[in-house]
């Protein structure tokens, strides 16, 4: 398969107190107009909600906070802590939680060298692996990188959703998202799409996983769990995977999985979820109510 014109994402973008970034990027020459306009910049910002009783964040505790521009703590704080979560209730009763939290942050362009920055997507998703309520991986075979996106020197990360049997045998996968650092005509982007997409789920398919044995989630079924597959060249990072530290890609457009009979919050994103991890798509982490800008 033929990839002419194909230019790997560089950003450099530095963001101090002020809420409008400059980014520069460079590279061997400009991609296809149209898939230009669809890139992201951004970064992932980890850290704690303190939940209070009736929904209300009353702290937000931001990991590595030193690493991070000042412009996006500012942000982050401003806004989680005028979030409302529908209340945390155990044995019938509202308590107060503590719930992890992986927000992404995005830059966008606005005109000349002037860029805003605006919350994109958050979850409150942990992977445990020793955790009996939760399905954790057993065997795990890594995905072979697809010979033609090698050869283009592209890159991206497939975010899988994997429906696990009783018997930790994978039953069905779709790919929920795909997104590329890379830069191509329309086509050639689907082609890497489906590239990447289809190695993964191949892989997928000879993956073994424990199953829950405690609590609610014991009884079902099979379950959903989200798996990010992260495809990166000469080391270069993956969304999220150096803390602090902005990345340029181009997002993909996200299907449901067939057999979903659940709906996931207007602020949840795949792609903030952790490489290396595999979480719960039906888990029942706290429900954010209010948007995550302006609530």
């Amino acid at each position: 398969m033929a990839m002419k014109g194909i230019r790997r994402l560089a950003l450099v973008l530095a963001l101090g107190g002020a809420l409008a970034p400059s980014m520069a990027m460079a590279g061997t020459g400009a991609g296809p107009g149209s898939v230009r306009k669809q890139i992201e910049s951004s970064l992932v910002v980890a850290g704690d909600v303190y939940i209070e009783t009736d929904g209300s964040v009353s702290r937000l505790d931001i990991d590595q906070e030193e690493k991070l521009p000042s412009g996006v703590v500012k942000l982050v704080r401003d806004n989680a802590l005028q979030w409302k979560f529908q209340p945390v209730v155990r044995e019938g009763h509202a308590v107060k939680a503590i719930a992890p939290m992986r927000l992404r942050v995005v830059a966008k362009k606005l005109d000349g060298d002037r860029y805003e920055i605006a919350l994109r997507g958050v979850s409150f998703e942990r992977y445990d692996a020793k955790d009996p309520q939760s399905v954790a991986y057993l065997k795990l075979d890594a995905p072979k990188y697809p010979t033609d996106a090698f050869r283009s020197n592209a890159a991206g990360t497939v975010y899988l959703v994997v429906k696990v049997g009783r018997d930790g045998k994978v039953e069905d996968v779709v790919a929920e998202q795909v997104n590329l650092r890379v830069i191509g005509s329309e086509g050639e982007m689907a082609q890497f799409r489906k590239l990447f997409a289809d190695s993964a789920i191949l892989a997928s398919k000879r993956w073994t996983f424990r199953v829950p044995t405690e609590g609610e989630a014991a009884s079902q079924p099979y379950w959903s769990v989200r798996i990010p597959v992260s495809y990166s060249l000469n080391r270069d990072p993956s969304e999220g995977q150096t803390y602090g530290q902005w990345i340029s890609y181009v997002p993909g457009p996200r299907q449901v999985a067939p057999w979903s009979s659940t709906s996931d919050s207007a602020n949840f994103a795949p792609d903030t979820l952790v490489d290396g991890g595999v979480y719960m798509a039906d888990s029942r982490t706290p429900k954010l109510l209010t948007p995550l800008q302006g609530g």
